[in-house]
């Protein structure tokens, strides 16, 4: 009895040595709050949906000297700005829903104002992110995310919401998710210079080490300024300020762009939207 217990014995401290000396030998991971760490632990939140940790993530590395800070950057941008939109889509979404309602208008109207004030938080952030890029030379962009998750079709939820239909809670937590992920989604595929085509963009962004020119990177940034200033109208969260530091960092934006026809159509519409909205 006492040899098979002393067998015993030895088998698990000889287990336990084993399992230290693996340890021992296995090559360290990054180090919490390097570069490395924290562009894997961003993946690795984006990855989850949690795009608001994310974005923290991003931050950190985008306001350091690493390799990793180009690619952080724009990564975050893309995020702050498809977020933005968002949550201004769900916001528009249930606005529309409140005129096809008569019975519970109200309760639309709420619920677009609470997604409003939220895209208008996200709104500051992407703004925030874009000046810092914008005194930056980086050209090419790293476009290093691969192609976010989601389609780029509206989602069902939000179309029944627009003809009036009162969500249940699950319902509109389904809506909000699939349009945030809309949202970044075409706001990826717009920097990646693809337009709304998520197909074409996804052929693109499968290469980690796919870069696009400047200027095609601002011009969708432009377009991202532009729909964030509609946010601040009078008829929504009415920010005359807002407003127009948002068409004036769009305007900035187009200034590194060469002219086309996308530029000469989004200067007319900055232009109709201050002439608009002016007091």
């Amino acid at each position: 009895m006492k040899a098979t217990v002393r067998a015993v014995t030895l088998a698990a401290s000889l287990s336990a040595l084993l399992i230290l000396i693996s340890c021992s030998t296995a090559p360290p991971g990054p180090q919490p709050g390097s570069p490395e760490y924290l562009w894997a632990a961003a993946r690795e939140t984006a990855a989850a949906g949690d795009y608001l940790k994310t974005t923290l993530h991003l931050d950190k590395l985008a306001s350091g000297q690493s390799e990793y800070a180009p690619k952080a950057e724009a990564w975050l941008l893309v995020l702050t700005a498809g977020m933005a939109k968002g949550y201004s889509d769900l916001a528009d979404s249930f606005e529309a829903g409140a005129k096809m309602n008569r019975e519970q208008p109200l309760t639309f109207r709420n619920q677009a104002a609470n997604y409003q004030r939220t895209a208008g938080r996200m709104s500051v952030q992407y703004a925030e992110a874009f000046q810092r890029f914008a005194k930056s030379k980086t050209d090419p962009v790293p476009l290093a995310f691969g192609l976010p998750k989601g389609s780029s079709e509206v989602p069902p939820h939000l179309l029944r919401v627009e003809k009036g239909m009162m969500p249940t809670p699950g319902d509109i937590e389904a809506a909000q998710t699939a349009a945030i992920n809309r949202g970044i989604l075409l706001t990826a595929s717009r920097a990646a210079g693809a337009g709304d085509d998520a197909a074409k963009a996804g052929a693109l962004l499968k290469d980690p080490n796919f870069t696009v020119p400047r200027a095609t990177f601002m011009l969708a940034m432009a377009n991202a300024l532009y729909d964030d200033a509609n946010l601040y109208t009078r008829k929504k969260l009415s920010d005359p300020s807002k407003l127009k530091m948002f068409t004036g960092l769009a305007t900035e934006a187009l200034k590194g762009v060469p002219e086309s026809k996308e530029t000469k159509e989004l200067t007319k519409k900055i232009q109709a939207l201050l002439k608009k909205e002016k007091p």
